[in-house]
């Protein structure tokens, strides 16, 4: 028999869940547990990550598994650590969820369907006040992310929507092209990268696509709005000949889609970037969770980064920031 490997040498468990919540009886903050009677213990709906399968992806189709429910990513909540019995580590990542309603038929439209677990699996769903929560999780570690939810509640910052800024898809470099910079195409690296981020997407309830006119970045967005049946709108503040000639139409336009937040996705170039981060950044405070990348590339091709923001006081607030790119394999 072969010796086993030393537990730091073995692959880490990845797995992704979800906080579902909602707001019952007399405004009160509710959420959903679930009832595994393999193990006879309430939990959170979660488990692990299909292979090439990323974290929000995994985490809406679990909920929908265990609760038949179809929600929509809402800010992150703390990862858990801890060791299994045969010394690996599982890290499960977690995520605030609302279920989706009429306006998110965009993104549920572009989701694959899942089956809903049996009772040997799944035996229970219940929909709880939060204190009611703590008392039946029944491990302790499940708390960290009652907690953090509970804190975005208090304090008016739990509904947001999502504005999310997409570099798009590897593309032909430019010295291998001679058509012009507008028609420069995505390679199949790049055109995998698309269709990796429609169940990304979907997962955190896109429903509006706004992008650069120029082929990479339209192309890179298609897939989710063939997907989800919503119509691209392009916009040439975001191609790089208008950054070039004026930096601040960039700025104005994404300090307008964060002023009026609709769950959109955007997607431009490199170049067009930091223009774009600033804009995010202005509308941070202290207490974001994350923070906006300050260094070129800022972002890697075909990643995206999710800003959830919130407009319950009036002007637009980044509550949390996050960064996802499909695990495809491509150049930077």
């Amino acid at each position: 028999m072969s010796p086993q490997a030393p537990a730091h040498s073995r692959p880490q468990v990845r797995a992704a869940g979800a906080v579902p919540w909602r707001v019952g009886h007399r405004g009160r903050l509710e959420v959903a547990l679930v009832h595994r009677p393999r193990y006879k213990d309430w939990s959170w709906p979660k488990g692990k990550l299909d292979p090439g399968e990323v974290p929000p992806t995994a985490a809406a189709r679990e909920v929908a598994e265990e609760t038949g429910l179809d929600v929509v990513l809402g800010l992150p909540l703390p990862d858990q650590h801890y060791a299994l019995g045969d010394g690996r580590r599982k890290v499960v990542h977690y995520w605030a969820a609302e279920v989706a309603d009429d306006i998110h038929r965009p993104a549920l439209t572009a989701r694959l369907p899942v089956e809903r677990a049996g009772p040997e699996e799944i035996d229970g769903v219940v929909w709880v006040g939060a204190t009611t929560a703590r008392g039946l999780l029944t491990r302790r570690t499940d708390h960290a992310p009652l907690d953090a939810l509970e804190a975005f509640w208090r304090r008016g910052r739990l509904r947001t929507q999502v504005v999310a800024v997409a570099r798009h898809g590897q593309a032909r470099k430019r010295s291998d092209w001679d058509d012009g910079e507008a028609t420069r195409p995505l390679t199949d690296a790049g055109r995998d990268q698309a269709a990796a981020l429609v169940p990304v997407l979907a997962a955190f309830g896109v429903r509006t696509v706004v992008s650069s006119p120029w082929r990479r970045c339209l192309h890179t967005v298609t897939p989710y709005a063939k997907a989800a049946r919503v119509t691209v709108d392009r916009s040439e503040l975001l191609t790089e000949a208008a950054f070039h000639e004026d930096p601040t139409s960039a700025v104005a336009l994404l300090r307008e889609i964060l002023a009026d937040p609709q769950d959109v996705l955007v997607s431009t170039h490199r170049p067009v970037l930091p223009a774009v981060m600033d804009a995010v950044d202005a509308a941070t405070r202290p207490w974001t969770v994350g923070g906006v990348p300050t260094k070129d590339p800022y972002l890697r091709t075909g990643q995206m980064l999710v800003a959830h923001v919130s407009t319950a006081r009036g002007r637009p607030r980044v509550v949390a920031l996050e960064r996802h790119r499909p695990a495809v394999e491509a150049a930077d």
